[in-house]
């Protein structure tokens, strides 16, 4: 069985089952008798990631086990780092029952197609003897950091848009501003607003040196490659999706730089913190997560937490996205409130926007009503184990946390909740890992302000037109 109770139990969901401790009691029991399981991760540019573990050899009594175990271990790895060509060494059969998956028609065509759009090339999956694995080709970029000059700053999220004006590392105006891109066809109305948030900022400058941005989604080289923010577009309106911020940045003449809005969330930690191996999440609309590795840079993998499993449980609600069962968006966002709502007795007006019901679930829990806190309290459970889970695939040495998930009393339960497991169930973990719930203004602006930080600055102030 892959099910595992954990210590502690969610107030509101008692069936949760962290995949942590179901792929470790899993691990423990192959333990020396195991095979070694080779994976590589080959993405854009040649660039590649191995993952090895070990399972059960073909002869012995539990390697029906095995695929259980892989299987959800792929698909993590999928969405953890991304990939157009999956590479198995050590185990033909596991390989032929993944292509057959992710073939047309199998039951992750949807991972596959994902990852097909993102890479723009047909998604395999190759069967490799073990030691003829490519070895591992990392790429990363290092940020600059640099808050200096006169900066726009903008992150762009499914319910709000946020923007903020920052003259020589100091902020000096920001704003936060609702709206719907997710229902929105036409980009020229994504090109105005986000044009608009700019401008609005920009006006509080005497000049604009540099715009850096965090947007939802998968970003490279500022093109949306996937982003729920303009999920209704058409695809013969794609093409002024992916030059979008191109065409800002020409608009503006100054330079302008594009982020997921997780590796945002990392950067604005890595420099709060002054330090590095940070896992940055976001609990706003979606999980946004990124990371700033141990040598202070960009992984350049996809950090998509929000449809990676971290919940083995039968029953566990599947992810818009990939359709996946357990996945981290139904968990650690507003989504996962949402959820839990009934359950917890709290009647949302459904006929309001989401970023609407999130603020009167947060007016309750401020109000003391006992279903509320009871949503935030299994909310930080959920945390707890997922970063459990999250620290068998990053090095981490600290956990920001933003979004409007995390505003107000909301934070501290769900710090307070996730802390508690990491010291019940993980206590090695709990040593090595801080989790850190910055103020309220970082919370909220700290994407923003981070991404400000994106672009290097000309040799001298451009006039804003």
């Amino acid at each position: 069985m892959r099910e595992m109770t954990p210590q502690i139990v969610p107030p509101l969901d008692p069936t949760f089952c962290p995949s942590v401790l179901a792929n470790r009691a899993f691990r423990n029991r192959v333990g020396r008798s195991g095979v070694p399981l080779v994976i590589g991760l080959e993405r854009q540019n040649g660039h590649l990631s191995r993952f090895e573990t070990r399972i059960f050899p073909t002869s012995h009594p539990e390697a029906n086990q095995n695929w259980p175990y892989v299987e959800k271990l792929i698909k993590f790895l999928l969405w953890q780092r991304g990939a157009h060509t999956l590479y198995i060494g050590g185990s033909p059969e596991i390989t032929a029952r993944l292509s057959a998956d992710y073939a047309q028609n199998g039951s992750r065509m949807r991972d596959a197609h994902f990852m097909e759009r993102i890479y723009e090339r047909p998604f395999r999956v190759v069967s490799i003897p073990t030691e003829d694995m490519p070895p591992a080709n990392e790429s990363g970029i290092v940020p600059s950091r640099d808050l200096n000059g006169c900066r726009v700053g903008f992150d762009l999220g499914a319910s709000d848009r946020k923007a903020c004006a920052i003259m020589d590392g100091q902020l000096i105006y920001s704003e936060e501003v609702i709206w719907e891109p997710r229902s929105q066809s036409d980009p020229a109305y994504h090109y105005r607003e986000i044009l608009a948030a700019i401008r609005s900022a920009a006006s509080k400058l005497p000049h604009l040196d540099a715009v850096g941005g965090s947007a939802a989604g998968i970003h490279f080289e500022n093109q949306p490659r996937y982003a729920s923010i303009f999920r209704s577009v058409p695809p013969q309106n794609r093409p002024q999706v992916q030059n979008l911020f191109q065409r800002i940045e020409a608009e503006l003449g100054v330079p302008l730089k594009v982020i997921n809005d997780g590796d945002a969330a990392a950067l604005a930690g890595a420099i709060s913190l002054a330090d590095n191996g940070v896992l940055g999440l976001s609990m706003g609309s979606s999980l946004a997560a990124g990371y700033i590795d141990l040598h202070g840079q960009i992984s350049g993998w996809l950090n998509e937490l929000a449809s990676a499993p971290v919940d083995e449980a039968p029953n566990a609600p599947a992810d818009d996205l990939s359709g996946g069962a357990g996945a981290g968006s139904q968990y650690l966002s507003q989504q996962g409130i949402f959820r839990l709502a009934p359950r917890a007795g709290l009647d949302l007006p459904q006929e309001a926007a989401p970023a609407e019901r999130l603020a009167f679930a947060q007016e309750q829990l401020a109000a003391g009503h006992s279903g509320a806190i009871a949503i935030w309290q299994t909310l930080g459970i959920y945390l707890g184990y997922s970063l459990a889970h999250y620290a068998d695939f990053y090095e981490i040495k600290h956990v920001l946390l933003l979004g409007r998930c995390t505003s107000g009393a909301g934070g501290s339960l769900i710090l307070s909740a996730a802390q508690q497991v990491l010291e019940r169930e993980f206590p090695s973990l709990a040593n090595r890992i801080q989790i850190h719930l910055p103020d309220e203004k970082t919370r909220r602006l700290g994407q923003a302000i981070a991404a400000a930080s994106l672009p290097h600055l000309p040799t001298f102030p451009s006039a804003l037109t």
